[in-house]
Order: C-alpha cells, then sequence, then structure tokens
C-alpha cells in the first residue's frame, strides 16, 4: 500500500534509531559558525524578567531579560524561543548586570525551521532508512536513496524505483540548517563571566482593542460604564508572567512587507486588573498593576475601569439632506428618528479617563428588572473632559414626515422653497426632538415657526418638544444659493 509523503515524513518523528546506525548528535546553534568559540544559548527557561509594551497597529515592544552562563572573549550566543513574527531589524542586547562589558560583533535571524517537508527536502540526493512493520512480513530495513519530493517522495533501492512507501523514513539526523524555534545567533565579545542581558525588539502579531459596557438606568439619565481592554497574542511566542502595558494613539511605523497570514485558536480569558494611566509623548500609556500571562494565539480581557452614576442623555434627530433644495421634491413618510447617548468625559461626571479607541455597547433594564441589549457605536480615542456620543438606533415610536409646499427657482443657481416637517410621538413621555437641515452653498431662512440654531456654515437645527401620544410641526421657508 502506498503512502502519501506527509503520511511517511510524520511518522518519522517518533521514530527511534535502527539499530547499528550510529547517530550524531544534532548541532546546536552556537556551533554553526566557523573560527568562534561556542559558549551557550539561551532559552525561555533561563528568563528573568519580560515586559511587553502593545500598540493599537499589530506591533508590540518586548523586553526579555536572561541569566546566561558566560566566558570572557569572543564567543556565539543563540538566543531561543523569540516570536515567530519578531522584526530582526529592530533588535538590541544590552548588559544589565554589567553595563558596557559586552560588544555585538555580528547578528543572525535564524527562522528556517524544521518540519518534516523540510527535513525530506534537506535529504534529497543522500541515502536514507525505509522502515516497515506487518503481520505478514514482520520488520524490514531496506538502505535507500532519495531522489525527489516534487508531488511526493520517490526512492531508489537495490530491487528499483519506489514512489512512496508503506512504512516510515528514519534520517540519520536532523540537518544541521534546520531549527526546532526562531532563534537568534550573536557572536559577542564579552569581557566578564556570567551575565545578565536583556534583548528588546518589536513583534507584529499582538494587539490590543478596548471595549466597553454600559448600563443605562430606566430614566435614561444615569449610567454604569465597564471599561475591558482585549488583548489578542499571534505572535509566536509566550509572555509569561509580564510586566503589561498598552499604548493608545496613533504610532506612525513606516510600513513593513505583509506578514503571512497565521491562524490559531482564540481562548477567553478574564480577570479584574486596574489599570494606571498616564500621559506619554504624544499618546496615553496604561500600566497594568499586576502581571498576567499571554499565551501565543490567545485573547484575553483585563479590566480598564469602572464607573457608577455618571450623567448622560439621550437624544433624538431627524436629519435631512442637502439635495431636499435642488429640485421639486414628493412628499416623505415614515422618516427614520436615531436615538443618542451623550455624556461628559469629565471628572466631576465620575469619569475623567482618556478612553481608548473602542466599541461601546449600552444595556438596560427592562420592567422585570432584565438587562436587554439596546445599541453599540464605536469612538474614537476621547480625552478627558470631551464628550461622547453614541448612536443606539432608531427609534421604534417616533416617525417624521416632510412635505415640500413649495418651489421656485429663482435664477440659475438660486432656490427659494418651503417645506413642512412634522414629528409623531407615540410614547408615553414627551420627548424633545432636533430637526437637522444640511444646507447646501449659501442659505438664508426667511420665514421659520420655530426658532433654529445655526450649528455651523451649512446646518440649521430646529429643536422641538413633542408631547406623548402628539405631534409637533415645524414650517420654513429657505432660499439657497449654491
Amino acid at each position: 500500500m502506498r503512502t502519501t509523503h506527509t503520511a511517511v515524513v510524520v511518522a518519522l518523528i517518533g521514530l527511534a534509531p535502527c539499530a547499528g546506525w550510529a547517530q550524531a548528535p544534532g548541532p546546536r546553534l552556537s556551533d554553526r559558525l566557523d573560527g568562534v568559540a561556542a559558549a551557550s544559548q539561551t532559552t525561555i527557561s533561563d528568563q528573568s524578567d519580560v515586559a511587553v509594551t502593545i500598540y493599537n497597529n499589530d506591533l508590540a515592544l518586548v523586553r526579555d531579560r536572561r541569566k546566561v552562563p558566560m566566558l570572557p572573549g569572543e564567543q556565539s550566543l543563540a538566543f531561543m524561543d523569540v516570536p515567530e513574527r519578531i522584526l530582526p531589524q529592530t533588535v538590541s542586547l544590552r548588559s544589565i548586570s554589567a553595563p558596557g562589558s559586552l560588544r555585538i560583533l555580528e547578528q543572525n535571524y535564524e527562522y528556517d525551521l524544521m518540519s518534516p517537508a523540510k527535513m525530506m527536502e534537506k535529504y534529497v540526493g543522500q541515502d536514507v532508512r525505509l522502515v516497515n512493520f506487518s503481520r505478514e512480513i514482520g520488520f524490514t530495513e531496506v538502505e535507500a536513496t532519495l531522489l525527489s519530493v516534487n508531488d511526493g517522495p520517490i526512492y531508489r533501492t537495490e530491487t528499483g524505483i519506489y514512489l512512496g512507501h508503506p512504512g516510515v523514513v528514519a534520517l540519520p539526523e536532523v540537518p544541521d540548517n534546520l531549527i526546532a524555534k526562531p532563534s537568534l545567533l550573536w557572536i559577542l565579545d564579552n569581557d566578564t563571566t556570567d551575565q545578565e542581558l536583556e534583548a528588546t525588539f518589536l513583534t507584529n502579531g499582538m494587539g490590543w482593542t478596548a471595549d466597553y459596557v454600559v448600563t443605562l438606568d430606566q430614566s435614561d439619565a444615569a449610567m454604569d460604564l465597564e471599561g475591558w481592554v482585549t488583548l489578542d497574542n499571534r505572535s509566536g511566542a509566550q509572555y509569561t508572567d509580564a510586566q503589561l502595558k498598552l499604548v493608545a494613539g496613533e504610532v506612525h511605523v513606516a510600513p513593513p512587507p505583509a506578514p503571512a497570514p497565521r491562524e490559531g485558536l482564540r481562548a477567553m480569558a478574564k480577570g479584574a486588573a486596574p489599570v494606571r494611566e498616564e500621559a506619554f509623548a504624544e499618546y496615553h500609556l496604561y500600566t497594568l498593576s499586576r502581571r498576567t500571562t499571554i499565551k501565543n494565539n490567545q485573547s484575553k480581557q483585563v479590566s480598564l475601569l469602572s464607573a457608577s452614576g455618571a450623567a448622560v442623555q439621550k437624544h433624538y434627530e431627524l436629519r435631512g439632506s442637502e439635495s431636499f433644495f435642488l429640485d421639486k421634491r414628493g412628499p416623505v413618510k415614515d422618516l427614520k428618528v436615531a436615538v443618542f447617548l451623550a455624556f461628559q468625559n469629565a471628572e466631576a461626571n465620575k469619569l475623567g479617563l482618556p478612553l481608548p479607541a473602542g466599541v461601546m455597547r449600552v444595556y438596560q433594564e427592562d420592567r422585570s428588572g432584565m438587562l436587554q441589549f439596546v445599541g453599540e457605536d464605536r469612538i474614537d480615542h476621547t480625552p478627558k473632559d470631551e464628550e461622547v456620543r453614541l448612536r443606539l438606533g432608531n427609534a421604534f415610536d417616533i416617525v417624521g414626515e416632510r412635505v415640500q409646499t413649495d418651489f421656485q427657482r429663482i435664477a440659475d443657481r438660486v432656490t427659494e422653497s418651503a417645506y413642512r416637517i412634522a414629528v409623531r410621538n407615540h410614547k408615553a413621555a414627551d420627548v424633545d426632538v432636533d430637526i437637522i437641515e444640511p444646507m447646501p452653498g449659501d442659505w438664508a431662512i426667511r420665514d421659520a415657526s420655530h426658532a433654529f440654531d445655526k450649528r455651523d456654515a451649512h446646518t440649521a437645527v430646529f429643536r422641538v418638544s413633542v408631547p406623548k401620544d402628539g405631534e409637533a410641526v415645524v414650517t420654513y421657508r429657505v432660499r439657497v444659493t449654491f
């Protein structure tokens, strides 16, 4: 029975060396540089501390400290267990225990990772052993030469050419230009023994977002706010018991080549961890007060903020369009009235912490006391003492109607038109509705039933109070030059 290329190679991984076949030990990374003494290699088990600063744009700064046995003189050091998506051009290394005693002569990033397919590719043209076991024939070994691995392995044996093999393939050793994990390899000039080293580097594959939960009371006048930070680690490494900082803001970086997409499972973990916030350069820096472990291919949530009893206002808006004033229009019925929540992000309103960009989800208790989802909106980075405004959707019980009651073309680019706008409220309480009229070009309202606010050069706003189970009607005439 013929097996596929993948099955043959995968079966190789757990196979013990064949009897009588001398197996040379696999080379260490630090043995690969000719003419340089092999000093040591360091793994994650040597780590004494790790700190991670995560940015909003798929980027993180890692500071990895390790205690490494070293000897004086020129030597190589393999720094293993680094992220697969490390940016090697950003790496720096320094001595913490003896500053100035270490000089980097050369730096390499080894990323040709071991896999069954790559190991087979490295042995093309070389001798391997084909091993098989069955109840019919027992245990057999055949010496063969691997001719090719294109679309499946091809072997030459004493009895002919084999396209695949029903058993497993045994290789004498791991090729010396393959490694199990991405590693940094330095040639160093060291002045002392045993060092505590700190490697600092940037890596892709890490990011964070903010998510907020707003609980609105039944009066629509007060709210509780909880903020969560969601961390996403797809960098290819785990950060154990790490000091974690988050940077909110738009940090500019030169665009790198697009990294290959990486897939993985997402796990969710929650844990309350108060965050300390501070201004940093042109951004805001959030520091977790407790350390946390961020596993590879993991999504983790930590607490960002919590506030209770903040004042909030609900607004209703009926918005028009600039196109209404350019030509004759027929009546428009069943216009949607948008619902907004607004609050001041101020200390006086029991808030006042700079809010990172994210999604705010709003919940409200029904009459039975159960929370129900009522809408969500995305906010941008919001400094303290600024207003936060959320669009929740459209009101069910408030509708509008617009009728163009007159239209005249005064000149080639001048029109005069009149409107009747009705708002009907079917709720059990009075509401205030802002009728927002975007105006094109130069405009002047010549007559109006209600006072209006000129919000900006292109917007007029009529605020009307609509009684419960009642109606409010606004009429006005406007001349527009466009």
